[in-house]
């Protein structure tokens, strides 16, 4: 009994809101453009520092390691250590300006 019991019929859309709702899709599209797109350069710029960082550590770190066990093993402290900590860090440098080259492209 209660489906033939009269009820209130939903409202018509209203051609204001409709409006409304297209003016403000129109701003915000317009809003993207003017601030460039809307992409989010910051992170990208913030993740490619961490990989810098990363190769001038990993460089740094990987030759003085490498150096250094060797130097152990055939008793010729500190020249390997020296050695391939300069050879890490020049590899650094190297991946570091290989990054940098890709990214202005």
């Amino acid at each position: 009994m209660a489906e033939e019991e009269p009820g209130l019929d939903p409202l018509p859309e209203d051609a204001r809101l409709n409006s409304l709702d297209e003016r403000l899709r129109r701003a915000k599209s317009d809003e993207a453009i003017r601030n460039g797109g809307g992409s989010d350069k910051g992170q990208g710029d913030y993740n490619l520092g961490n990989r810098v960082l990363a190769e001038l550590v990993g460089g740094m770190a990987g030759g003085a390691l490498i150096g250094w066990v060797l130097d152990r093993f055939l008793g010729t402290s500190p020249w390997l250590l020296l050695v391939l900590l300069f050879l890490g860090i020049g590899s650094a440098f190297r991946n570091i300006i290989r990054i940098s080259n890709q990214r202005s492209k």
